[in-house]
């Protein structure tokens, strides 16, 4: 944390007191932002804009600049290791990302090579050397990585689904080559996020946007299982040991406590879980993010205040267990959410969150 002008992210992440509730966005750095769009516009695609270190940071800075969060997280996308993998990554207009080259058999499984970090991403690493250095010390920086399970669903079903028919098939014909490709894929996380650590990420996080689609059992088995790897690689590696680790399982509510006992440092928490009754369910273990509903942003003003406070009121810092809270949203901010509302949000929180944190009388 040194040289940080705003650490207070940091510090709740490692469970320390702090004098407010810190507040950043997923997908904070989005189409929701006119400057976002004319950047993309500028870079003539989603993937050169990933791509070119440069305008990511651009990017990524620009919700720092005019919202002054409490921290940025490095504009990229979870499918960069299945492109690096050699599934041919193209983003279809209206349909999203698509690969040209979806696994489909258990010989291809078997012949998939992973990805060195430094050689075949790069651009992510240079994308974060050159993030940290324009951050400056304002706040600290966040790197991530989809979850094995989710990156392994679009690498076989090809695109996003609905229904998953194709890696729930696979997951059910052939357990066999599901946990092959789920183990090339951990290590390929491992080795990403510990370089991404490397690079200057001070905080990192797993998506694991698909994990509730999963049964309990299967979510144990072929989610949670390699999640728990990555966190223990990346906290007895000496680039990541001291870098709080937040998974976060969309959908995944009803395990949290088996989520806290992968010893990660915080988890994330969508806006169907009620935060008090998380918050006593995990105890003093993790610190706990989240958990508005998105689509509040696409309201008014009011309706933003109302429930952000009705967020901070719901973790109580004057109760026990408190570990600590990250403000965020649900999920990722919408495209249809208004800027102006991200301005009423962080300085509700900036203004208001402090009551919540003054002790007892």
């Amino acid at each position: 944390m040194a040289n940080l002008k705003n650490d207070l992210y940091l510090r709740t992440l490692r469970g320390e007191k702090v004098e407010r509730t810190p507040i950043w966005v997923m997908r904070q750095a989005g189409r929701y932002l006119p400057e976002y769009r004319a950047t993309r516009k500028r870079a003539g695609d989603f993937l050169t804009l990933c791509k070119t270190p440069e305008l990511a940071c651009e990017v990524t800075l620009q919700p720092i600049d005019r919202f002054g969060l409490d921290a940025a997280i490095l504009f990229s996308d979870i499918l960069t290791i299945p492109d690096a993998m050699g599934l041919g990554l193209v983003l279809e207009e209206g349909v999203g990302p698509v690969f040209e080259r979806p696994l489909r058999s258990a010989a291809e499984i078997a012949a998939l090579g992973v990805p060195d970090a430094e050689q075949d991403l790069g651009y992510v690493m240079d994308a974060v050397r050159v993030i940290r250095a324009e951050l400056d010390g304002r706040v600290p920086l966040i790197g991530f990585s989809g979850s094995p399970w989710t990156l392994a669903s679009y690498m076989v079903e090809g695109r996003g689904s609905k229904e998953f028919h194709l890696v729930k098939g696979l997951m059910f014909e052939d357990s066999r080559a599901m946990h092959q490709l789920l183990q090339k894929v951990t290590e390929a996380v491992i080795d990403y996020l510990i370089a991404q650590a490397a690079a200057g990420a001070q905080s990192l996080m797993v998506f694991d946007t698909w994990g509730g689609m999963l049964s309990t059992a299967n979510y144990q088995a072929f989610s949670l299982q390699y999640m728990s790897q990555i966190v223990a690689a990346l906290k007895s590696h000496e680039h990541s040991s001291d870098v709080p680790l937040v998974l976060f399982t969309k959908g995944g509510g009803q395990w949290l406590e088996a989520m806290a006992d992968t010893g990660c440092d915080g988890l994330g928490l969508d806006w169907t879980v009620d935060l008090a009754s998380a918050k006593q369910r995990v105890g003093d273990r993790v610190v706990l993010q989240g958990n508005m509903d998105p689509v509040v942003m696409n309201t008014g003003p009011d309706q933003v205040r109302d429930q952000a406070l009705s967020v901070l009121a719901a973790y109580d810092h004057h109760g026990e267990h408190d570990k600590g809270h990250v403000f965020n949203l649900g999920h990722g901010i919408q495209p249809h959410a208004k800027p102006d509302n991200m301005q009423v949000l962080v300085e509700t929180i900036k203004s208001h969150s402090g009551s919540f944190h003054l002790p007892n009388d």
